[in-house]
């Protein structure tokens, strides 16, 4: 038997809309500089590495007993994606994807506005900023009602994306949302 997992003391007073999240490192040296390379220095090919440690820091079970019915990389806006040239969260959803057999949704998501980056922003604005930004792509086929979806990104600071991405799939019926992260910004009071 696995011991419970921890929740830490933000998610106890205000819990995300979706169900658990998986980490493959905390966001500092030397994780953080991978992921800056990967963003801003168009280092795709650390996307595969960073894939693989995600995957393999994900318990075993998590992929046998309630497996997800899909991966959905957090979409990025079209200004920024066009800045970049890729989507981070779609290229290490893509080995993630391979190596967990589950079926990759790249389009399923897609933002309804563009937003202010959210490191730029006070914690306090970030959820306004978001509000009302992610929609569920129709044209895509299918409905999320029903199914586990794994959300996948690079990096956490707040969650207020990866909330209210899932607050609209589940008020589109999915069952199930998990959080699938490269890396998670350390809470106040984590040991360095």
């Amino acid at each position: 038997m696995s011991a419970p997992a921890a929740v830490c003391g933000q998610c106890l007073r205000h819990p995300p809309a979706f169900d658990r999240s998986f980490t493959g490192f905390c966001y500092r040296a030397p994780a953080d500089q991978l992921i800056l390379a990967l963003k801003f220095g168009h280092r795709t090919a650390l996307a595969g590495w960073l894939g693989q440690q995600l995957f393999d820091a994900i318990p075993a079970h998590y992929w046998q007993d309630d497996a997800p019915d899909c991966l959905i990389p957090v979409p990025l806006s079209k200004q920024r994606l066009q800045q970049r040239g890729f989507n981070q969260a779609l290229e290490i959803a893509r080995p993630l994807s391979r190596l967990s057999g589950v079926e990759l949704w790249p389009d399923a998501i897609l933002r309804l506005r563009d937003t202010a980056p959210q490191a730029s922003l006070p914690l306090r604005e970030r959820r306004q900023n978001l509000q009302h930004a992610f929609g569920w792509r129709a044209e895509q086929g299918v409905l999320p009602a029903g199914r586990h979806i794994a959300l996948v990104d690079d990096v956490m600071t707040s969650g207020m994306t990866l909330h209210e991405i899932a607050t609209m799939l589940k008020l589109n019926g999915a069952r199930r949302v998990s959080v699938l992260l490269a890396a998670r910004t350390p809470s106040p009071g984590d040991a360095l």
